[in-house]
């Protein structure tokens, strides 16, 4: 008989729901904050940090300062796109830096040494730094040097050969030649035009909106996310690898390349191993792109938010004197966070 009223009680009536107990609320869905921060932590601490600075400070909000911003990190934009089409396949390309002190190099000395006009000073810039690709997409894939290892390596010869031709000075107008001379050459006003406002901030905007439209809306771009994912399930499916990782090692120079040229018309010399300084940035700006909007892979548009983020950090920093050597704290920091969430993630 006790058995008989047990199954009962145990049994609901007709397959139906029995519903919530007398006397107790329907649970309410639990809300995943991890996600939330995950898909919009970015653009939500972007937010608060403007909020911060622009009442801490008195000219953080300004018209001329959110300008300033976006001009600092149009050359950090530029080249962490280069960064982000090499992760997309899968790579990781750490000669981006000095690939752009070569252009810079390469691009002022054209005009300064040999008295070139603009368009060939920046075709004789990218032709150079496409042979950075060309050596690091042959090594790579030819030989099967990991890409970290390889492009690590490459970094420090590109950085030598970028000092080698520049003689380990300061190429700038008026310079004094090995000879005693001086260079008499001068930079067009139309290549200075391509680091100031707004040539260098269109710029990057047109570049971030190319890569965001090539990655996600053309079957190219998303073979390189295929390959980035499962490279042997892409080979297996009859994507030719190889080539779409030829070609994100050139679309890298390339960039590196744009963004040298940026900076040296932005500051109209080339100084030594000026492109190093920006490999940092890309790095943190493409690592933090990788949550915006939930993507978990790296994305043009990501990376533009993660170089505002960064652009914002150090702007307001500097107006409330932030000692400059504490930069790098921050920034690492930043880059640190942004890997562990990435990573965390993926578990």
């Amino acid at each position: 008989m006790s058995d008989t009223r047990t199954e009962k009680a145990v049994q609901p009536s007709s397959g139906a729901d029995p519903g919530p107990a007398p006397g107790r609320k329907p649970s309410a869905a639990r809300f995943d904050w991890f996600q939330f921060f995950y898909r919009y932590g970015t653009i939500v601490t972007i937010v608060l940090l403007i909020l911060y600075f622009g009442l801490a400070t008195d000219s953080f909000l300004q018209g001329q300062n959110i300008i300033n911003i976006l001009r600092s990190i149009s050359i950090v934009t530029i080249i962490a796109i280069g960064l982000t089409i090499s992760l997309a396949v899968g790579g990781f390309d750490l000669s981006v830096g000095s690939t752009a002190s070569l252009a810079c190099a390469v691009v002022i000395s054209m005009f300064v040494w040999y008295h070139q006009p603009t368009a060939i000073g920046v075709l004789a810039a990218i032709g150079a730094c496409l042979l950075v690709g060309v050596l690091n997409s042959f090594l790579i894939i030819r030989f099967k040097i990991p890409d970290m290892l390889l492009t690590l390596a490459v970094m420090f010869v590109i950085q030598g050969v970028a000092l080698t031709y520049s003689r380990g000075a300061t190429i700038s107008q008026n310079m004094v030649m090995p000879d005693g001379s001086f260079a008499t050459g001068q930079i067009p006003k139309l290549f200075a035009k391509f680091g100031q406002v707004p040539g260098i901030i269109i710029i990057m905007l047109v570049i971030v909106l190319l890569v965001h439209l090539f990655l996600n809306y053309t079957r190219h771009g998303r073979y390189m996310y295929v390959i980035g994912g499962n490279m042997e399930a892409a080979k297996l499916s009859g994507i030719p690898v190889n080539k779409y990782r030829i070609a994100a090692y050139l679309l890298s120079s390339l960039f590196a390349a744009i963004g040298g040229i940026v900076l040296g018309a932005r500051i109209l010399t080339a100084e030594v191993n000026s492109g190093a300084p920006y490999l940092m940035d890309a790095v943190a700006a493409t690592f933090i792109g990788f949550s915006v909007f939930g993507a978990g892979k790296p994305n043009a548009l990501g990376t533009f938010f993660g170089a505002v983020l960064i652009g914002i950090l150090q702007n307001g920093l500097v107006m409330m004197s932030v000692p400059y050597y504490s930069m790098d704290i921050v920034k690492g920091g930043v880059l640190a966070f942004a890997l562990a969430l990435t990573y965390y993630r993926k578990r």
